[in-house]
């Protein structure tokens, strides 16, 4: 009788399968009822096949046409793109407003339907994103990347290279037509002043969508949804993804790489000294990459010119060079007096690059060797007094005799040497 009843307007499958669990003795699960029926009715005409395997793939496009949102300080109309998901088995639709198609809205857009959905498929699958990609040749990598990455942590796959087949296709597009139909057309006479306002709208136009029968009078997308495709679908991770931004950075010679955002630095292990690695960074970690193998993971430090260490990653014969830090040099150079340590502390402080001012320092802590300790710390009280601070200008104290004279700051005046300089100083870097 069910199967005649289909053409009623009001027919739903899970009012039938209520009388049938009723009446039977051991009564299949309302799934596979659903299964059976369609096994035994699957020949007849009309009757809705199971094209799509349930949970195995989510399609994702965006709209031709934009919606709009009004700037309430200005009364402009701002476009905003129309995001559109399906799941082809139950063609069960989300549907959002959101600001842009590039890669942090797209991503924020795919997490939005995936927590809609309540599950994860085993793909998404994007016809446009190939488009988007070859248009704009410079994002790709990040796109592709980004978008990876993302269904890395949801544990499943980015399929854009597929394309849709011609059924996909109609499916798309047909969701994408509904949308207008039902979503677009009810909001045309409305007014909003933000995405949230719009989506909020958009949510409720979703939900009765959502819940119409189809034409061919089985059952509502949402009792499809339900009944079949969500048990297919795998659960979503404890947390939301978090966008990940790129950047390069060389090791420098003690084991750190410079980490351009913060302008800080993080340790790898030591045997990469010198090398070009990929930074991979959000809010709350930093990872370091070299060769595609992660070298390194550091809880982001927000702080400026801040150094972060692992011990492990110094390696023993090297130890000297973890020392390399302003205190390693304020402790050498104390050993010459305190002038000697006020000006190398100056000295580091004064460059971005540390490894500058770790040169430079020696440098200037080399030049005991040449005028010994006491004319050394005269020389740096002199330069300091002048605010003159630099390797090259304690040099020219020292060989001129300036520590020692009384027209130390008339010559000052004269010599303009003091201007820091950026060469290598010689002999610093076998320094022991």
């Amino acid at each position: 009788g069910m199967n005649k009843a289909r053409n009623h307007p009001g027919f739903t499958f899970l009012h039938h399968y209520h009388e049938y669990a009723q009446s039977a003795r051991e009564p299949y699960g309302y799934t596979q009822f659903l299964e059976h029926y369609r096994r035994k009715y699957a020949k007849i005409k009309g009757s809705m096949k199971l094209e799509h395997e349930a949970g195995k793939e989510m399609f994702i496009d965006y709209a031709g046409k934009k919606l709009h949102i009004v700037d309430r300080e200005t009364g402009e109309l701002l476009p905003v793109e129309v995001f559109v998901a399906i799941l082809p088995n139950s063609q069960y639709t989300y549907v959002e407003a959101c600001k842009s198609q590039k890669r942090g809205d797209l991503i924020g857009s795919c997490e939005n339907a995936l927590h809609f959905y309540g599950g994860v498929p085993k793909a998404i699958v994007s016809d446009n994103l190939k488009s988007a990609v070859s248009r704009a040749s410079k994002y790709e990598a990040d796109i592709n990347r980004g978008f990876k990455d993302f269904a890395r942590h949801y544990d499943c796959v980015i399929n854009p290279a597929r394309g849709y087949s011609p059924q996909d296709k109609a499916l798309v597009e047909n969701a994408v037509h509904l949308a207008y139909q039902r979503i677009y057309y009810p909001l045309r006479e409305m007014t909003f002043f933000s995405l949230e306002d719009l989506n909020r709208e958009i949510g409720r136009l979703l939900e009765r969508y959502n819940d119409l029968l189809f034409k061919r009078k089985e059952a509502s997308r949402l009792e499809l949804f339900q009944s079949v495709e969500r048990a297919y679908l795998k659960p979503l991770p404890a947390a939301r993804y978090e966008i990940k931004e790129y950047c390069r950075g060389k090791v420098q010679k003690m084991g750190y790489v410079y980490f351009s955002p913060d302008k800080s630095y993080y340790s790898v292990p030591y045997r990469y000294i010198g090398r070009e690695t990929a930074i991979h960074y959000t809010k709350n970690m930093v990872e370091v990459h070299y060769n595609r193998q992660r070298i390194a993971l550091h809880p982001r430090n927000g702080s400026k010119g801040s150094y972060n260490t692992k011990k492990d990653h110094l390696s023993s014969t090297h130890r000297y060079y973890s020392d390399w830090s302003p205190e390693f040099f304020r402790t050498k150079a104390t050993a010459h007096g305190g002038h000697v340590a006020a000006c190398v502390e100056q000295i580091i402080a004064n460059v971005d690059y540390p490894e500058i001012g770790y040169k430079r320092a020696i440098g200037v802590i080399q030049l005991h060797k040449a005028y010994g300790s006491r004319r050394l710390d005269n020389a740096c009280k002199r330069a300091l007094q002048a605010d003159a601070v630099s390797y090259k200008r304690i040099q020219n104290i020292l060989r001129n005799n300036l520590d020692e004279s009384s027209l130390f700051f008339r010559d000052l005046e004269e010599d303009k040497s003091h201007i820091p300089e950026h060469r290598n100083i010689r002999g610093a870097s076998n320094y022991k």
